[in-house]
This record gives structure tokens, C-alpha cells and sequence, in this order.
């Protein structure tokens, strides 16, 4: 049985004030990992429609991809002062204590609100959902909410399931309080999960699941595991219905829909799941080929691409959708505001 949770503003909203993104230097062309797994570039590229992805160097953590796309987008409104912060990651720095206080803190904020949240690849668009929740209350003004991911960390790179299709990134965007109806408002949102769907996307350890003591160290349970089957049948089928209901909600059709924003899990998930909504693929934003799946930062790093090319400009309508482990699932419209992105901004 699942179930799910929703949230609409009557009155107060989220606005979308600011926006970048962020990924590290290192890239990973898909000759580099068919070399190590004994396959072809073809085999990679037609099943995932990737290209390549980028990775943080060993010493490198989601911290630090949240601290550099966070500064981005407060770099483009002008560094406003923030009263909370939403880090959505399923990679944190450590298992405890939450890696948003330290980003914060690395951002210049002490003292404000403070919370890592944890919808895997769902994450950015659950944190979106929050942030209209906390801003709706009068109690803060302005927060910033960043989806970011060091998938790299939990990978088994032999594996020719999991090792292929992700990367590493981060993005974020400044929220504001505002009112329903404003450009850049966050007008619908609709959450939902499954945990019976637990198996199909996890890391078995590092959990209370796996206590340490006692157990000996068991170096493959720390990998992330995926069906990969499961994933694509559940991911289409929980996107698309959970934006048909949102787009009920807005009063849209599919036609009134100028770009779908989806979680970037790789193209073949993407297409469908835009032609199951009723949504014409080429209104897709698609740029997993460059970046992969890079979880709780894809939307955010799709829409600040969107931006970059001229594609995404304001007072487009947006569907944004997305499906994670957990199982969750999430999907949000919108009203696409006048954005300039920061000069420091260089997503690839």
C-alpha cells in the first residue's frame, strides 16, 4: 500500500529568487569506464543515453559541491541573508551529525535553521515542498534549498549495473516568501513513497540495520545497489501519475506544459516517461548525457542548463518530477521567473 502527502499553499509560497549549480572538475568519458567493465561505449550510451560525468577527487565531499553551488545561487540575487537551509542529499559527509550546518556555516550563516533531508534522488523537489511549508508560516523569509550528491563515494565502479550511470554535482536555488500566482511561485506540490519498494535502490550498511559492533567490516554492503528493472518500470509509472495529478490541480493540460523538468536517471526513463504524461519529448530537458545522474542535484543542475542554453526563460510553465529510492516520488509546477544566472557559473 502506498501513500503520499501533499501540500498547497492558499495563500503563501516559495518563489524562486535565485538559482546555480556545480560540478567538479574531473570528467569521466564513457571509454574510461567500458575499458574497466569490458563493454563498449555503444552498450553504455544506449542504455543510459549517457556520455560521460564528472567526479570528486578522494578528497573532495558533498559539502563541498553544496558550498559551491549554494554560493552560485545566492551570487545570482545579489547574496541575500538567509534564515534556513535545506540540504537534500543521501550522500552526507558523515552518518551523523547532518552535513547542512556545516555548509551553512561554510556559507557565512550561523545560527539559522539547518537540516539535511533525505528523498535520494526525489530529495531537491521534497526540499522544494519544505521550504513553501516554512515560508508559508511568516516565520522565514528567505532559505536556500540544495539538492547535492556525491554518488561516487558509494559506488562499486565494477559494477555494470550502478558504475555507468552516475556522477557527482550540486545545485540550489534561493527561495523567498511570496505569494501563489507570482512568477516563480511553487504553486502544487505532491510527495508520495512506498517502503516496499525499500530493495530496489539502498545501501544495505552504515545503518542501525548494521550495527558495528560485533559485525565484522563488510566492504560490499557499503556499496549502493539497484534493480535496475525494477527502477525503470516503478520510476515511469510513479513520475507520470503523480504529474498527471499535479497538472489536474494546476488547472494544465500536457500542451500547457513548456518544459518538463524531470530527475535526470538516463534518457530512455526521461522519454517515456514525458510520452506517458502526454508531454512531446523535445519539451523534455535532457542533460544526463553530460552529467549523469547525479540524484538529489539533477533538477537543479537540468534547469540551470535550461537557463544557460535559452531554452528555459520566464513565464515558461514547468512540470518538475522525480522518482528515488525509498520508494518516493515527487512532482511540482511552477511559473518560471526572470533569472540571471552568476558569472562564477560554468555547469558543463
Amino acid at each position: 500500500m502506498s501513500s503520499h502527502v501533499e501540500y498547497e499553499s492558499t495563500t503563501r509560497t516559495a518563489v524562486i529568487a535565485g538559482l546555480g549549480a556545480y560540478v567538479p572538475d574531473q570528467v569521466v568519458k564513457n571509454d574510461e569506464i567500458a575499458a574497466r567493465l569490458g563493454v563498449t561505449t555503444d552498450w553504455i550510451r544506449d542504455r543510459t543515453g549517457i556520455e560521460q560525468r564528472f567526479v570528486l577527487n578522494p578528497e573532495g565531499a558533498t559539502s563541498d559541491l553544496a558550498v559551491e553551488a549554494a554560493q552560485r545561487a545566492l551570487d545570482s540575487c545579489g547574496n541575500p541573508d538567509i534564515d534556513f537551509l535545506i540540504l537534500a542529499t543521501c550522500t552526507p559527509d558523515h552518518l551523523f551529525p547532518s552535513t547542512a550546518p556545516s555548509v551553512a556555516s561554510r556559507l557565512g550563516f550561523k545560527g539559522i535553521a539547518a537540516f539535511d533531508l533525505n528523498a535520494a534522488c526525489s530529495g531537491f523537489v521534497y526540499a522544494l515542498s519544505v521550504s513553501t511549508g516554512m515560508l508559508a508560516t511568516g516565520a522565514y523569509r528567505t532559505g536556500l534549498v540544495i539538492g547535492a550528491d556525491a554518488i561516487s563515494s558509494i559506488l562499486n565502479h565494477d559494477d555494470e549495473i550502478t558504475g555507468p550511470i552516475f556522477g557527482d554535482g550540486g545545485g540550489a536555488v534561493v527561495v523567498r516568501a511570496g505569494h501563489l500566482g507570482e512568477t516563480g511561485s511553487v504553486s502544487v506540490q505532491q510527495l508520495g513513497s512506498d517502503g516496499d519498494l525499500l530493495d530496489i535502490m539502498k545501501t544495505p550498511g552504515g545503518g542501525s540495520r548494521q550495527r558495528a559492533a560485533g559485525v565484522p567490516v563488510d566492504i560490499d554492503s557499503s556499496y549502493f545497489t539497484m534493480s535496475g528493472r525494477a527502477v525503470y518500470k516503478h520510476a515511469i509509472n510513479r513520475m507520470s501519475t503523480v504529474s498527471r495529478s499535479v497538472l489536474e490541480r494546476l488547472g494544465w493540460t500536457p500542451d500547457d506544459v513548456d518544459w518538463l523538468i524531470a530527475h535526470q536517471a538516463n534518457r530512455r526513463i526521461l522519454t517515456a516517461t514525458a510520452e506517458e504524461i502526454g508531454i512531446a519529448p523535445e519539451r523534455a530537458v535532457i542533460n544526463v548525457d553530460r552529467v549523469a545522474n547525479t540524484s538529489a542535484a539533477s533538477i537543479p543542475l537540468a534547469m540551470v542548463d535550461a537557463v544557460e542554453s535559452g531554452a528555459l526563460t520566464a513565464g515558461d510553465k514547468v512540470l518538475l518530477a522525480a522518482f528515488g529510492g525509498g520508494a518516493t516520488w515527487a512532482a511540482a509546477g511552477l511559473t518560471w521567473p526572470e533569472l540571471t544566472l552568476a558569472p562564477t557559473q560554468t555547469v558543463r
